[in-house]
């Protein structure tokens, strides 16, 4: 996730860093879909999703977009709209990372990146808290910006490692913590939402009615059985997370019925290519010498061309992002409608119309409610 964050921070040069306001429902319904869409795209379905935010000078868009993910199932699962504190799992899978990386003696992945899954056991595990109990901002910021921050945390954890005598000091998470109090802000043990008190467990119990089993990883790749699960190989599944492996063509009709279903997904991808254009609003997998617009020619792509890319290199777990929707351009292919988390960039807010082929080409993953799954889908990966 290295190469986004200077995207990021290009786009995070052209606009301006106040956060709007995420508490309100984007309405599912057609008009909802012009709203995001404008008059290139003639018929789709939008579904319930928070406004967009602005992850801003951080890798953290695992974090932005796999939150938004659960916002949505709360919407649809008519628990209300939420505006929960991404920071407040950024900051518990911290700890996580730093204890992986201490144990593995610095051979282990150490970023500001993560993946889906990494919310979904946050959440399980430490809870979860709105984000007027929890901002993640320290002293008075009012800008997300990570990068001190992760030199600091990176130094001190290499510094534990150098321990002379080769023992380490029995007591270095209370450092390490300090470190992130100072950055990110002091964890609330109880705060009040919606004049009733909680801790982080009681409020994912509770208000969230969480539960981790509903969420399912999903990839598609070559080099491992279909229908079985496998540790997905990529830099930030620093916690050596499973993913159940489709066939591509079931793994693409998966999104399409999800999303025709009223689900959303959280979607993991290569966007440092010349496909991918944040300020336009547009992905595409275009064909030699096209301009990008939404009728452009573009290439095909399928599984064989996906895990050669997958395999040299060219294909990285860049980017996070929810997919919230679906719609046809005016010659009836298809495209995703997906919130991207750089704020309201581009003629369509901070959302990105993403051409299947796109996706089939540049997808590492998704999470995906269970409910989404078909029943004999879910049969077949139970086997």
């Amino acid at each position: 996730m290295k190469r986004i964050l200077l995207l990021a921070a290009i786009l995070l040069t052209s606009h301006v860093f106040a956060q709007p306001d995420p508490s309100q429902e984007i309405s599912p319904d057609a008009s909802g879909v012009k709203a995001v869409s404008g008059n290139e795209f003639l018929e789709g379905k939008k579904n319930s999703a928070t406004k967009v935010k602005d992850q801003e000078r951080t890798g953290t868009c695992w974090s932005f977009s796999t939150t938004s993910l659960v916002e949505s199932q709360c919407i649809k699962n008519k628990l209300g709209v939420l505006d929960l504190s991404e920071m407040y799992s950024v900051r518990c899978i911290y700890n996580e990372k730093a204890r992986n990386y201490i144990l593995r003696q610095g051979h282990a992945q150490f970023s500001e990146g993560g993946l889906g899954h990494d919310v979904i056991r946050a959440i399980a595990t430490y809870g979860a808290v709105p984000e007027s109990a929890f901002t993640g901002h320290a002293n008075g910021d009012k800008v997300y910006d990570h990068e001190l921050m992760f030199k600091e945390l990176r130094k001190y954890l290499d510094s534990t490692l150098k321990t002379k005598g080769g023992v380490l000091q029995a007591e270095w998470q209370p450092g390490f913590n300090k470190l992130l109090d100072n950055y990110l802000g002091t964890v609330p043990e109880k705060f009040s939402y919606n004049g009733k008190q909680y801790t982080p467990e009681t409020f994912a119990n509770n208000v969230l009615r969480f539960n981790p089993d509903d969420y399912v990883n999903i990839t598609s790749f070559t080099h491992h059985p279909y229908y079985k699960s496998f540790i997905l190989e990529v830099p930030d599944n620093f916690s050596n997370g499973s993913f159940y492996n489709l066939p591509l063509n079931e793994m693409v009709q998966l999104v399409k019925d999800a999303l025709n279903n009223g689900y959303t997904l959280m979607w993991d991808a290569d966007v440092s290519n010349n496909g991918f254009n944040g300020k336009k609003g547009l992905a595409m997998n275009l064909s030699a010498g096209q301009s990008m617009n939404p009728e452009s020619k573009e290439d095909q792509a399928d599984a064989a061309i996906r895990q050669r890319l997958f395999e040299n290199l060219t294909t990285q777990d860049d980017h996070l992002m929810h997919i919230v929707g679906i719609e046809k351009n005016k010659d009836g292919r298809t495209f995703f409608i997906v919130k991207n988390s750089w704020g309201e960039v581009g003629p369509y807010k901070g959302h990105v119309h993403v051409s299947e082929n796109y996706f089939t080409l540049n997808t590492i993953s998704l999470v995906v409610p269970k409910a989404a799954l078909s029943p004999d889908l879910q049969n077949k990966l139970k086997k």
